[in-house]
């Protein structure tokens, strides 16, 4: 039953499932569960809070595609206790209300249309425009959830992270109308004891954006999104278990790895790091490729300098660099795990002559900018290969990086292009320049070493880049249909070969 005089969300949503409402007595009469277990639970719960944002921020720009007009927001948001949305794009087109306990005061009492000196209309466009926090009365349980509440031309929707019957903490959501109403109904009285001055543009706007019946491809799409961007669930009490994709079993117990075999305590490392880039590598490029779209939206203005455009040019340039290093880290991450691995890489028909083309002059300013000198050796004509087109270059300029961020300034890179037998070889080797300081040859021939971070992962202290790590480099390549050879010559450094298997019926293209 619920517990105040006014339900939370929660308890709306769980009373509009029959199963959770069929199961409300066997839940208040089980036994109170474990902390352990209501720890495990409380993570869950919040990683799939947070895919939700996510789902929901990717859902609202596919659905907000048309803009309204400028003085008419294209969806209402109402959440609590803080703003659940960052997207810099999308935010100004919404309409946002926040509950809050702490937002109690006395100014919440005072409609702005009372006030001397404000006519009906202008107190409407300062409520709607800056009064868009909404205060809650201490001791209401609705002060202890995360919820969200969406209302937009194509779809309404209501999720919530609160707890079940049995005081478990719980994660959900529904695209119901009738949830999405009842939700609304409990808010309402809310706004209506604590800060009536908002209810008439609330009511104006959720008249607007009526709840509607779901699409079924609305569903199917935020509940895909939601599984894709769960964050990766690192847990660390020794009561909590590490989910090993790989594994037979898929738990593995963080306060017993004493007895764990060496490759047991590998594979527990590599799960850790696994599930750690993928999220860092969601963190990274969303913000980027959110910076990279209002970057080029701005250049597409025909009243900007020169001097502008060449700036906005060079962070379109920088959040590319970095949207394709991290998508790159993210997807050798993937093929690290076992079931990654079974699922074969679609392997076609590539020409290594327009990649190679395209690569190049970024592989030379790139060298250039760092005192280098790239010269690349391609024969007069070169058959196709076997590979993925998409990644083949992402994976080659990483590789170019890598070798080209451990070399000091002066030296000098030779790429060599030629055929051998049934393969393509591309080989990288270095040579100081004759007049580079003695103290290059023997030892420090590259920059401080690299430092490994993980189990996937390589730290450069100089730059504070981060690239793969050779070994999870070998099984890109690998995936890609061909190989990695890395040879140490004493006093000059690496010499990495790259072999790719020729297309059997390819036509060989010239250079």
């Amino acid at each position: 039953m619920p517990k105040w005089f006014l339900p939370t969300i929660s308890e709306v949503v769980m009373l509009s499932d029959p199963a959770w409402a069929t199961s409300e007595a066997a839940n208040q009469a089980h036994h109170k569960t474990s902390s352990a277990t209501s720890a495990a639970q409380q993570k869950k719960a919040q990683r799939e809070w947070q895919g939700a944002i996510a789902a929901l921020t990717q859902l609202l720009n596919q659905k907000l595609a048309t803009q309204n007009a400028a003085d008419t927001p294209d969806a209402l948001i109402i959440s609590g206790p803080t703003p659940i949305l960052s997207d810099a794009a999308l935010i100004p087109r919404l309409s946002t209300w926040v509950f809050n306990a702490n937002a109690f005061n006395l100014s919440a009492f005072l409609p702005f249309r009372s006030l001397p000196g404000h006519s009906s209309k202008q107190a409407e466009v300062v409520e709607e425009s800056t009064s868009q926090t909404l205060p809650l009365i201490p001791g209401d349980p609705l002060a202890s959830e995360q919820f969200c509440l969406v209302l937009s031309p194509t779809f309404s929707l209501v999720f919530v992270l609160g707890t079940g019957w049995n005081d478990e903490p719980v994660f959900l959501f529904s695209f119901l109308p009738e949830v999405v109403e009842r939700t609304w109904e409990i808010l309402r009285p809310r706004i209506l004891m604590l800060s009536a001055n908002h209810l008439e543009p609330l009511d104006r706007l959720i008249h607007t954006f009526a709840p509607i019946a779901p699409d079924y491809h609305t569903v199917m799409q935020f509940t895909r999104r939601l599984l894709e961007h769960l964050p990766a669930q690192r847990e660390e009490s020794p009561a909590v278990r590490i989910e090993v994709p790989q594994a037979e079993s898929s738990e593995i117990h963080l306060d017993h790895t004493d007895q764990l075999s060496p490759e047991e305590l590998l594979a527990t490392a590599k799960a850790l790091d696994v599930e750690l880039l993928q999220a860092i590598a969601h963190e990274v490029r969303t913000p980027l490729t959110t910076i990279r779209t209002l970057t080029r939206s701005l250049l597409r203005r025909k009243d900007l300098p020169d001097s502008v455009i060449q700036r906005l040019q060079s962070i379109d340039h920088e959040c590319s660099e970095q949207i394709d290093r991290f998508g790159l880290i993210f997807r050798a991450v993937e093929l690290e795990t076992t079931a990654a691995q079974q699922t074969a890489m679609s392997l076609t028909r590539t020409s290594v002559a327009q990649v190679l083309q395209q690569l190049i002059p970024q592989w030379q300013k790139q060298a250039n900018q760092r005192g280098l000198v790239l010269d690349v050796v391609l024969p007069p004509a070169m058959p196709a290969v076997v590979s993925d087109p998409t990644l083949l270059d992402k994976a080659l300029t990483s590789l170019i990086e890598r070798f080209t961020r451990n070399l000091p300034a002066g030296s000098h890179i030779r790429v060599d292009a030629a055929l051998a037998g049934d393969q393509l070889k591309l080989q990288l080797q270095s040579q100081p320049q004759s007049h580079a300081d003695d103290k290059h040859v023997g030892h420090g021939f590259g920059r401080s070493p690299l430092k490994s971070l993980g189990q996937m992962l390589m730290f450069q202290p100089e730059t504070g880049s981060l690239s793969l790590n050779m070994a999870v480099t070998k099984n890109l390549f690998q995936s890609l249909g061909g190989k990695l050879i890395v040879r140490d010559r004493p006093q000059q450094g690496e010499v990495m070969t790259v072999y790719l298997p020729l297309e059997a019926s390819s036509n060989i293209i010239e250079v």
